[in-house]
């Protein structure tokens, strides 16, 4: 004999549906607010991208303009037609093949010879022990309180004395290990390269070289890639020191001096200088395009160690 199913009472039926709703209420409530959150978030990403990339668009509108309708007002936002023109004032107006390469040479020079100096003195502070060592570092970090103006004349009467002033070596050599990279690398040596790997090397028979090549370098790369590329940012825009030491020898000067000798004294005309300055930031994009992995990658490993 088949039992007929009896059929749930209304007032269940309600208890289900409102214990239904009732569930589903707080996990729409955190959905929406996710979709909140994200919305703000990448509302906050498109502004910071739009504001960091303005200057770069204004730079070009500038310099694909003539000088005369950029001084008009309200001014022009959108691109002209004068790029070409005005970039090729800016060669033709000072020797601008010479003056990038030459802030290659010193860039590239530097940033070499930096991370080359500053992980040998960073390994040193960070795995090896002798004595004064906690002075001296401390001392290293002292000398970034100096102001560089301070220095200006005392290096400048030293490089007369070597007689390098207007020569580019007066200009590498000063630079060539910096008491930030010695941190930077102390910091990072410290929190990549463990003891063990260092007492593993040591008993296969590998020297202080030897080790920093296989063990050190390979470990550190991320973050030395971090300094390698600020470094060279900041040598490639470097301006008062050049400007000092090589401002009587046009040949040697650096980028950032050939594009100062494009402004005359009564006459300016930014179009070409915005041109001249906007192939002088090209070299810095592909820099920063080829070596922006492994910034990312040091910081990103930095920040999740600290």
């Amino acid at each position: 004999m088949t039992t007929l199913e009896q059929p749930t009472p209304l007032r269940s039926r309600r208890t289900a549906g409102s214990t239904a709703s009732l569930q589903q209420g707080p996990s729409l409530h955190r959905a929406m607010r996710s979709v909140r959150r994200s919305w703000l978030k990448y509302t906050i990403l498109t502004l910071a991208v739009l504001v960091s990339i303005f200057p770069f668009y204004w730079m070009f509108v500038v310099a694909s303009n003539s000088n005369a309708v950029m001084s008009q007002f309200p001014p022009r936002v959108i691109p002209g037609p004068n790029f070409i023109e005005n970039a090729r004032l800016a060669i033709e107006g000072v020797p601008f093949v010479q003056a990038l390469t030459n802030s290659f040479v010193v860039a590239a020079t530097i940033t070499v010879s930096v991370l080359f100096f500053s992980t040998m003195a960073g390994f040193a502070f960070a795995k090896m022990r002798f004595r004064g060592r906690g002075g001296l570092f401390t001392f290293v970090l002292g000398t970034m309180l100096v102001p560089q103006q301070l220095g200006l004349i005392p290096l400048f009467i030293l490089m007369g004395y070597f007689g390098w002033v207007g020569e580019l070596r007066a200009v590498i050599v000063p630079a060539m290990v910096t008491a930030f990279g010695v941190f930077w690398m102390r910091q990072v040596v410290a929190g990549s390269v463990p003891d063990e790997l260092l007492e593993a090397a040591r008993m296969d028979g590998c020297s202080i070289f030897g080790i920093v090549r296989h063990v050190v370098w390979p470990s550190v790369r991320p973050g030395a890639a971090v300094l390698g590329l600020y470094t060279f940012l900041f040598a490639w825009n470097d301006f008062l020191w050049p400007l000092v030491v090589l401002g009587n020898n046009p040949s040697n000067h650096t980028i950032q001096i050939a594009l100062r000798t494009l402004s005359d004294t009564y006459y300016v005309n930014y179009s070409m200088v915005m041109a001249g300055t906007l192939l002088s930031v090209l070299p810095l994009m592909v820099a920063f395009v080829l070596f922006s992995r492994q910034m990312i990658a040091g910081a990103m490993e930095g920040a999740v160690k600290g």
